[in-house]
């Protein structure tokens, strides 16, 4: 389908006209473009974006939002999240992700990287409707000598590569995934890795979330996790390392160095009660860092509009300096860094030639005039509320309230049955 974005704000740019022909953006430019096109869409008033991208979540925890309140990470998980998951059944991930799915098309965001499981499930939900993804199913080892070539995880991991990499069209992407250190060995670690680069495919780990992971790695190897996963080859392969809070500067010159990509998740470390990610020294020594929100069960929400604002304000308050993160190095964060994270290089940029990720932001609201500024009207003035399209791959998949490939009523009562079913006693 081509369509054309006629009176078209976009940053750096002005007022445009943007054409999508299938799937690429295949015209940016002052004059419109010849031609016929199957539908106008009138932005008049409005900021085309680039699609966000959800470096980091665990989708079918939208099962859990609000599950596991008040809680250090430590309690959430063993007293709350272990639990409850023990529940989890293919259908209930499959809702789950479904209902995460339609959380974030309709807060502008357009991929994400998953690590869950029941992971065909998840693969399921993106292949219906439309969305992008880079699932991954983390393997845990707590013994130094088991055969990985026999772990369920790691046989889990292999049949979803052979099955769904690349599938949908190149929207399913499979990653290998380690959950943690503190989850793993050297042997695990090692073995991963190697399968990682057998399959050339991408790591997705969690990496210093918590002061007591960070010491307690330390007192195990005598390194830090970032040294722990380089040191076994896990940053050999393009890599994204969840969290990062507490990280030391030796291990950002390490990521540099190999090009891991760290996922900041504000939201999430802030009510985990896990600390802050060093953003602004990261970003200094040349990391790039691209944007998350964990699960729903952590978070609550599947908002990277809200994840940009809090990683704007929250590193200029701590470091004492309002010059700190600029508005663009957040977009940058969320869309282009994002989607570079997850292998997709053709996309995360409005240019003609790059994939049509597009979302359109209403900016005749209450909360958006005046503005002066776009990117900054973007970051600190705009939140999702004003998302009034997004397209993925030139299809639009939400549109003023409305999903074009989602029904939302039968699925708010899949979601209230598996709510019910699963999780009742609270």
């Amino acid at each position: 389908m081509d369509i054309l974005f006629s009176n078209a704000q976009i940053i750096g740019r002005g007022n445009v006209f943007l054409a999508v022909s299938g799937e690429t953006i295949s015209y940016i430019g002052s004059e419109r473009p010849p031609g016929r096109f199957d539908r106008t869409v009138d932005c008049r008033s409005g900021l085309l974006l680039p699609g966000l991208y959800n470096c980091h979540t665990h989708a079918a925890m939208t099962l859990l939002r609000g599950y596991g309140e008040d809680m250090p990470l430590g309690r959430w998980l063993e007293e709350r999240i272990y639990p409850a998951e023990e529940k989890l059944t293919p259908e209930a991930v499959y809702t789950g992700s479904m209902w995460a799915v339609a959380e974030m098309l309709k807060n502008g965001i357009v991929s994400f990287s998953d690590m869950y499981m029941f992971c065909d499930e998840t693969a399921r939900a993106v292949a219906e409707t439309g969305i992008k993804a880079n699932l991954s199913r983390a393997v845990l080892s707590f013994d130094p000598d088991e055969d990985m070539k026999k772990s369920e995880r790691f046989l889990e991991s292999k049949r979803l590569f052979e099955n769904y990499n690349n599938a949908a069209g190149g929207r399913i992407k499979i990653d290998m995934s380690l959950h943690a250190e503190y989850t793993n060995t050297k042997n695990s670690a090692r073995f991963m890795a190697e399968r990682a680069a057998e399959f050339g495919t991408r790591m997705h780990i969690h990496m210093s979330e918590t002061e007591s992971e960070h010491i307690e790695c330390k007192k195990r190897h005598g390194v830090t996790p970032a040294r722990f996963f380089a040191d076994n080859g896990v940053f050999d392969v393009p890599a994204t390392a969840a969290h990062c809070v507490w990280v030391e500067e030796e291990d950002m010159d390490i990521m540099r160095r190999y090009g891991v990509t760290a996922a900041h998740n504000p939201a999430s470390n802030l009510k985990l009660g896990s600390g802050v990610m060093p953003f602004t020294a990261m970003h200094n020594k040349g990391v790039p860092v691209a944007l998350g929100t964990d699960g729903a069960a952590s978070n609550n929400t599947l908002d990277i509009m809200k994840e940009m604002y809090l990683a704007a304000i929250l590193h200029k308050g701590i470091e004492r300096n309002p010059a700190n993160v600029k508005a663009d190095l957040l977009l940058k964060a969320a869309c282009e860094t994002g989607a570079l994270s997850q292998g997709r290089t053709d996309c995360g940029r409005l240019e003609s030639g790059c994939r049509a990720d597009v979302i359109l932001i209403d900016l005749d609201t209450p909360n958006n005039i005046p503005y002066y500024d776009l990117s900054y009207a973007a970051v600190y003035s705009a939140d999702s509320s004003n998302v009034l399209l997004t397209m993925s791959d030139g299809k639009i998949l939400y549109e003023n309230g409305c999903f074009t490939t989602i029904d939302i009523e039968k699925l708010k009562y899949d979601m209230r049955f598996a709510c019910a079913r699963f999780f009742e006693e609270k």
